[in-house]
């Protein structure tokens, strides 16, 4: 989100708690995130992608709220309303190619209305025929889980991507020699679609609330959170959403400070330390010791401020809204080793691969009929989280590397923490060696994690080896 889509959120919001509070707040959530997804979207160069895009958002949304609501909360007498409203908002947009030649909300002019129209209808006619079901169909549980993880690897694999942009660009009558995996960028959809797995995997194990429509796409796509997080749970985010909630003084200052703290991270701190911060141009551009060094600290705050503060954003404005959203960052920088670091940073993102990927891994590999060694379970389950962490980013090289080396370095630490522990348990009771211990914790991680950042920020694995060697002086 630009500075001025901030501003104009919070203008919104403002306006609607305080004048016009009458009106249903879940209602007035569902219109505010269907906009956004159109309104937030980048514009794209292959023909009227950056439409389909956040068209393709809401009918994911709506398709896995019909595949895993009960049938008791499918009725359609009960959940038509919002329906009609998702289904309303995208036919709005759709016509207003006939008010400007530009794009008004959308980024760009939309399409044909007859398509628009087309696709609505069938949404519409999949979730009538899902919500006639008697049970829940596993079978579509799976396949939704299956097609999401498909297209987060065909947005995240570059050459994939490469690929569907010249597929896009010839069926649109456009060049396909000027694809580029730059062509196809999805508003949010590696947050969306973790809400939606989530869903998707918590019916299958039976644990999903039942909602209804309303509920269920305001929690996916909450405008607030839904370009950068936090990745909240269905539970949590509906709890809040039924509680009576108006805007006193005591959450206008809670949410205003929140929202201050995260404008001044992000378009203060994080954009100053963007210009000298260490990436794939300036990398091969300074030649000594020193100053390689303060590019790559610079980067390892500017991504902390960055993300940070768009956190601060998304819970200040949340909490006007009277929805609090979970915490994303808790001072990682200040941990004295990686494991109180992971604990700490990105909290709802490694918290989902805790849940979805590392814990059942875990639980398989100590029940297995092979019994595996302890040390290799945790050298696997470690190694594997934060390759697939890495990848969430980008299946590239430098993200698989850059996932190897926090892995390595998690086990790494829990083996040498296992053994110290009793080694050094008389020093660390003595206030004095327990102060030296936790600031040469704190120095070591820290500076371990910023050479980690060199993977994340240069995008060439031969030239992030060149800065490494260039931080030591070869």
């Amino acid at each position: 989100m630009t500075l001025q889509n901030i501003l104009i959120f919070a203008i919104l919001i403002l306006a609607y708690r305080l004048l016009l509070r009458r009106l249903s707040r879940g209602w007035v959530l569902l219109v505010l995130s269907c906009l956004s997804v159109f309104w937030l979207q980048p514009a794209l160069p292959i023909r009227y992608l950056d439409f389909w895009l956040p068209v393709g958002t809401l009918a994911l949304t709506v398709f896995a709220w019909a595949v895993t609501a009960p049938p008791e909360d499918r009725s359609l007498k009960n959940n038509l309303p919002a329906l009609l409203v998702v289904g309303g908002i995208v036919v709005l947009m759709g016509l207003t190619r006939f008010i400007t030649q530009t794009g008004l909300i959308t980024p760009g002019r939309p399409p044909q209305i007859f398509p628009i129209l087309a696709v609505v209808l069938v949404v519409g006619a999949f979730t009538w025929a899902v919500a006639r079901q008697k049970r829940t169909n596993p079978v579509l549980l799976a396949g939704g889980i299956i097609l999401l993880i498909t297209l987060l690897v065909v947005l995240k694999y570059p050459p994939l991507t490469n690929w569907v942009s010249g597929l896009l660009r010839e069926w649109n009558g456009q060049s396909a020699a000027l694809a580029s995996p730059l062509d196809i960028r999805w508003l949010g959809f590696s947050y969306i679609s973790f809400r939606l797995i989530h869903t998707l995997r918590d019916r299958q194990t039976g644990r999903l609330p039942g909602v209804s429509l309303q509920e269920y796409v305001n929690y996916v796509i909450f405008f607030p959170a839904v370009t950068a997080g936090p990745i909240d749970r269905l539970e949590r985010f509906i709890g809040d959403l039924r509680k009576p909630s108006n805007l006193d003084s005591g959450q206008f200052m809670a949410g205003g400070k929140r929202l201050l703290a995260g404008l001044f991270r992000k378009f203060v701190l994080a954009d100053a330390l963007a210009l000298i911060a260490l990436n794939a141009t300036n990398a091969s551009q300074v030649s000594s010791s020193g100053w390689t060094w303060v590019l790559l600290y610079a980067f390892a705050f500017q991504i902390y401020f960055d993300f940070s503060g768009y956190t601060d954003i998304a819970i200040g404005l949340g909490i006007w809204l009277g929805i609090v959203l979970p915490e994303n960052f808790n001072r990682p920088y200040l941990k004295p080793n990686l494991t109180q670091f992971w604990n700490n940073w990105h909290m709802t993102l490694t918290g989902w691969f805790r849940a979805y990927y590392f814990n059942p891994l875990t639980r398989a590999m100590r029940s297995s009929k092979k019994r595996f060694p302890t040390w290799f379970i945790l050298l696997f389950t470690q190694v594997t989280t934060m390759v697939l962490i890495g990848m969430w980013h980008g299946i590239t090289w430098s993200f698989i590397i850059w996932g190897l080396w926090q892995g390595v370095g998690l086990f790494v630490q829990n083996r040498y923490s296992e053994w110290a522990k009793p080694r050094t348990a008389g020093w660390i009771s003595q206030p004095g060696w327990a102060k030296t211990f936790n600031a040469l914790g704190v120095f070591l991680t820290f500076n371990y994690l910023a050479l980690g950042w060199v993977w994340f920020t240069v995008p060439d694995p031969a030239q992030a080896l060149q800065v490494i060697g260039r931080l030591f002086g070869a």
